[in-house]
């Protein structure tokens, strides 16, 4: 019985620790569970909302998967002082080598207005022209008068992305691919 009682012991622990590694590889390279700290967002994320955040495109096609209007969670930038770990979220606005700038409430790339039928509502902040540099995207949150965001800390690196929110998981009533 002692024998029996060791090869079902070893036999659970084997799956147990199989499935805490295949656990920790899908949560550092493939996707994680993310929360939403803040009302920077609004509408489109609310506090407490729950996200997926899909990472091996990012892992494998870098900036190149990466788009304007895209949501994307990230580490906040060095400039930025944080009392926590907590990732930011927020939309991306502008990608590199583009302009960017915020003229009576009306955000502009290239000169040109920005559609962005997901904001809260207009910034009432204007922001002059800004070349984003190379390897940086310049972020936005939707709630814009309550963001902090890259209006205030400059252009996110690209390095700082965790990976893009993809699907909003709680509440149930707001299950969803976020776009």
């Amino acid at each position: 019985m002692n024998n029996n009682f060791k090869a079902v012991f070893f036999e659970y622990a084997k799956i147990i620790i199989l499935a805490l590694v295949i656990s920790l590889l899908v949560r550092t390279y493939v996707a994680e569970a993310r929360f939403i700290p803040s009302e920077s967002m609004l509408p489109t994320l609310k506090i407490g909302d729950h996200l997926i955040v899909e990472k091996i495109s990012f892992e494998i096609k870098g900036l190149r998967d990466i788009e304007r209007g895209d949501i994307v969670v990230f580490d906040p930038p060095a400039s930025v002082k944080s009392e926590d770990d907590i990732p930011f979220i927020k939309r991306v606005i502008g990608l590199p080598g583009e302009t960017v700038s915020i003229k009576k409430g009306t955000v502009y790339i290239n000169g040109e207005p920005l559609n962005e039928p997901y904001i809260l509502e207009k910034p009432v902040v204007d922001f002059k022209p800004y070349v984003i540099p190379e390897n940086t995207l310049f972020v936005m949150g939707d709630n814009r008068n309550h963001s902090n965001d890259s209006r205030y800390w400059g252009p996110l690196p690209v390095q700082n992305i965790i990976g893009k929110a993809e699907f909003r998981y709680y509440p149930f009533g707001d299950i969803g691919i976020l776009n």
